[in-house]
């Protein structure tokens, strides 16, 4: 039978930089406690080694663990930490989905630049991955499993031991007599994982004995599959994507076949940092390019998709009061704060609103009520907003909340899109341009082409 040795690290390590500082996710159960045995005595990582051990706060037997877990990393000579983490499931997550993503924000916070977190998944675990996968409906991305390397938060995530056969791990376990924790949550049924893990791959294993073997090389093929998927996708998106409003042209999206429409689809919702959709209701969406109807909330991401003209739109279900009242601005040389996040600043330009004007007015910023109506300069007559809004493609739920701003009472400009005639100069230096923008706006821009399903 083939020896686990530390060549397997090094051989994952060689992927990538020199590791600034290597933290080592430590359950105490017997698959981290081989991997942490493996790294600490490599030269290599000599004084770069820390053990992570999370606490879920799910089992009360789990707080003694920390104790066995602090004792083994000193007998070890490698720096140990433990977090503890509200574990507990919230909306429509799972235990098992809640309790991951707690420990991988956990585990996330830990890393710098040039950081390595370890994790001890071997080729069984890829082998319940892929099953999981496969049950679910996933795609080739879902089929891929789980990749060897991968970003995880400022640093990177490695599986050294993706390819090892739980066998092997067993044997370097028993081989150098390693006191691990057993945790008895592993043994039930109630979770999907342990399910697969306790009776349906025993089974498998039985009529297929390689099969942990033979799933894990599927997966690199759907995995090599979904990156040449994932190219096509990015260069159809950019031909499809807006980049000013981060929307869909309707009219290059027509121009593709539905698959392609479903890509293009997808990689969107990865480029807004959103989950990836069901098929239903991509379908629901390309639908809608068809015969335009209501609104598709997205359940639990606070979004909804909306077509408005030639664009369809993800935008965020956001409750935005606006006071009645409006707000004064007190100190127009200083930003002002609005309502939906974004913010009012002024800029000095050759044209605009007359700063001997501005200066000496009482400036108060109101939202619509209705009604209002606004003269522009080179144009007959006076403007209803709603009409000037028409004319910008300006979507209706945006429409409510743009500022107006007034002066001593008098509307003299409609966020920085017009200003009124009897306010407005130009050709005279240090005129007064308004300057609407959105705070700490956390998109991924468009380039970053990482297609998931």
């Amino acid at each position: 039978m083939l020896q686990l040795e530390s060549r397997v690290v090094e051989l994952s390590l060689q992927k990538l930089k020199s590791p600034q500082q290597v933290y080592i996710a430590y359950s105490g159960g017997v698959d981290s406690h081989v991997l942490l045995h493996l790294c600490a005595p490599m030269s290599l990582l000599q004084n770069k080694i820390t053990a992570v051990h999370v606490h879920h706060g799910l089992q009360a037997v789990a707080d003694v663990w920390p104790i066995h877990c602090r004792s083994i990393a000193e007998q070890l000579g490698v720096d140990f930490i433990d977090i503890y983490v509200d574990a507990r499931s919230a909306g429509r997550e799972s235990p098992e989905e809640a309790a991951r993503n707690a420990r991988y924000d956990a585990l996330k916070a830990l890393l710098s630049k040039n950081d390595v977190l370890m994790v001890a998944q071997h080729r069984e675990d890829q082998l319940e991955t892929v099953l999981l996968q496969l049950f679910r409906g996933a795609g080739l991305q879902g089929l891929s499993g789980m990749p060897e390397i991968m970003a995880f938060g400022k640093g990177v995530l490695l599986r050294p031991l993706l390819n090892t056969p739980k066998q092997i791990i067993d044997q370097y376990a028993r081989q150098h007599d390693l006191n691990f924790i057993e945790d008895p949550s592993n043994q039930g049924i109630d979770f999907d994982r342990n399910f697969l893990r306790n009776e349906i791959v025993p089974l498998l294993k039985q009529r297929w004995p390689s099969i942990d073997k033979t799933v894990s090389r599927s997966a690199v093929h759907c995995a090599e599959a979904s990156e040449l998927l994932s190219k096509l996708a990015c260069d159809q998106f950019k031909q499809v994507y807006q980049t000013k409003d981060a929307t869909l042209s309707i009219s290059a999206l027509v121009k593709l076949d539905v698959a392609e429409q479903a890509l293009v689809i997808r990689q969107w919702f990865a480029s807004l940092g959103l989950k990836m959709p069901s098929r239903a209701f991509v379908l629901r969406i390309l639908s809608m390019i068809q015969s335009p109807f209501g609104d598709l909330r997205l359940q639990n991401q606070k979004h909804t998709i909306r077509r408005f003209r030639n664009s369809l739109f993800c935008v965020p279900q956001q409750t935005v009061e606006l006071p009645e009242q409006g707000v004064i601005w007190s100190n127009s040389e200083a930003p002002l704060d609005l309502p939906d996040g974004a913010e009012l600043k002024i800029a000095y330009a050759p044209s605009g609103i007359d700063q001997s004007v501005w200066f000496r007015s009482h400036i108060d910023v109101r939202f619509r009520s209705g009604g209002e109506k606004i003269a522009l300069p080179n144009r007959d007559g006076r403007h209803r907003l709603k009409n000037l809004y028409q004319e910008a493609d300006i979507p209706p739920w945006e429409r409510p909340s743009i500022p107006l701003i007034y002066l001593d009472g008098r509307l003299a400009a409609i966020a920085d899109l017009w200003i009124g005639s009897e306010f407005y100069c130009e050709n005279k230096p240090g005129c007064i341009r308004l300057i609407r923008s959105q705070k700490n706006k956390n998109r991924k821009g468009h380039d970053e082409c990482v297609l998931v399903d």
